[in-house]
């Protein structure tokens, strides 16, 4: 299998340039990093697709070893429904935001930024075996309770 080194360097640089946008703080930035790792997405599985050969719906005495994979083919046209749905998801919400607030920016979560300031060893429970109470299950080889009117 040969590898395009053009798709397979702009496959890199989109996951690249997709994950810096996913990172930023402009919901539109958010979208744009997005549709940038969902076309490197594509770009992959375009890639692993491997050698281009004959379309499969070829009749006659057409020899099978010398068709293309569909199933690489379908993956894409799937991923392409994927990232459009999502993309036009975050579109409304970003509409939404904008007619209700006239801002772009996403703003820490006031709760989220208080766990910041947790300290782990003093949010630790302390579990004891002897409070978790009763449980359905016996430490003895009893039989299996049987449920009524079942033999």
């Amino acid at each position: 299998m040969t590898l395009n080194l053009v798709c397979f360097i702009g496959m890199i640089i989109c996951y690249a340039c997709g994950v810096y946008m996913l990172l930023e703080r402009s919901f539109t930035r958010i979208i744009l990093g997005t549709l940038l790792i969902g076309n490197a997405t594509n770009l992959l599985l375009f890639l692993t697709a491997g050698n281009v050969g004959d379309a499969p719906l070829m009749g006659g005495g057409a020899d099978p070893e010398t068709f293309t994979d569909p199933l690489p083919q379908a993956f894409i046209l799937t991923a392409i429904v994927i990232t459009f749905a999502t993309t036009a998801f975050m579109l409304a919400l970003l509409y939404r935001s904008w007619r209700i607030a006239r801002e772009d920016s996403i703003k820490d979560d006031q709760e989220s930024v208080e766990l910041r300031d947790v300290d782990p060893e003093a949010d630790d429970e302390v579990f004891d075996e002897s409070d978790s109470g009763d449980t359905e299950f016996d430490d003895d080889d009893h039989e299996p309770a049987r449920e009524e009117g079942r033999p």
